[in-house]
C-alpha cells in the first residue's frame, strides 16, 4: 500500500468514525462509547501482532507508544463527551481535525522543525476555518442546522 493509498483510505475512515461518533452519542454516553471504541481497537491486535516487533522495542519507544496512546484515547474520549453534550458532529469533528496545528507547534518546539511559507499560509488558513466552522450565529434563524 502506497502512502497515497493508505491517506485516502484515512480521509474515507475517519470521515465514517466522525458520523457513528456522533450517532452513539445520541444513545450512549461518553464513558460507554469510549469503552466500546477500545473494543474494535482490541479486535484489531492479532492482525497487527505479528508485523509489529512488539518484543524487540526499547522500554524508550514503549514508554512513547504508552503515553501515544494515552493522549489520543483522552482526545477521543474528550470528544465523545463533546458530541455527548450536543455538539454538532459537522462543527465538532472538522474543528478537533485541526489537531496538527498542536502538532506543529510542539514539533517546532522540541523537534527544531520549520515551515516555509507556502506551510505558514496553509497553517493561517486552517486557523481561520476552525474559526468560521465554530462561529455560531445570534440569531437561529439564520442558522442552517
Amino acid at each position: 500500500m502506497t502512502w497515497l493509498t493508505a491517506s485516502v483510505m484515512t480521509i474515507l475512515l475517519w470521515g465514517v468514525v466522525g458520523l457513528l461518533q456522533k450517532m452513539g452519542s445520541n444513545h450512549s454516553t461518553s464513558s460507554s462509547l469510549f469503552l466500546w471504541t477500545t473494543a474494535g481497537y482490541i479486535l484489531l491486535v492479532p492482525f497487527l501482532f505479528g508485523d509489529s516487533h512488539l518484543l524487540s522495542l526499547s522500554p524508550r519507544s514503549l514508554l512513547v507508544g504508552v503515553i501515544s496512546g494515552f493522549t489520543n484515547a483522552l482526545g477521543a474520549w474528550s470528544l465523545y463527551a463533546s458530541l455527548e453534550r450536543g455538539a454538532r458532529a459537522s462543527v465538532a469533528v472538522p474543528l478537533t481535525a485541526l489537531n496538527p496545528l498542536i502538532t506543529l507547534v510542539l514539533a517546532f518546539a522540541f523537534l527544531g522543525e520549520r515551515l516555509n511559507y507556502t506551510q505558514v499560509a496553509g497553517v493561517a488558513l486552517a486557523i481561520v476555518a476552525g474559526v468560521l466552522l465554530s462561529w455560531e450565529s445570534d440569531n437561529p434563524q439564520h442558522d442552517t442546522h
